[in-house]
């Protein structure tokens, strides 16, 4: 079990990024969350096994189609006890 703490940077809000984001990571077996940060920015934490991981982060690359990714701070975590993929909105 791996855990990844994004950061994205583009035009990532008001796209459907989130849902987006959502969608990727249940069909995937992705635990964690997604939210807008105040920025303009997109942060996720996601936590799953190596494989459907690095499948997750080439969807977060790829992004909605109506966004743009231009890039992605990525910092690895120790994994926790998540129990869904969920949209947060604090």
């Amino acid at each position: 079990m791996k855990r990844i703490h994004l950061i994205v940077h583009g035009r990532v809000q008001g796209v459907g990024f989130r849902f987006y984001t959502q969608k990727a990571a249940r069909k995937l077996g992705i635990l964690g969350w997604v939210k807008n940060r105040s920025d303009a920015t997109v942060e996720i934490d996601a936590q799953g096994n190596a494989k459907m991981l690095e499948q997750f982060l080439k969807a977060v690359r790829k992004g909605s189609p109506a966004s743009k990714v231009d890039r992605i701070q990525i910092e690895q975590r120790k994994p926790t006890s998540f129990h869904t993929f969920e949209i947060r909105y604090d």
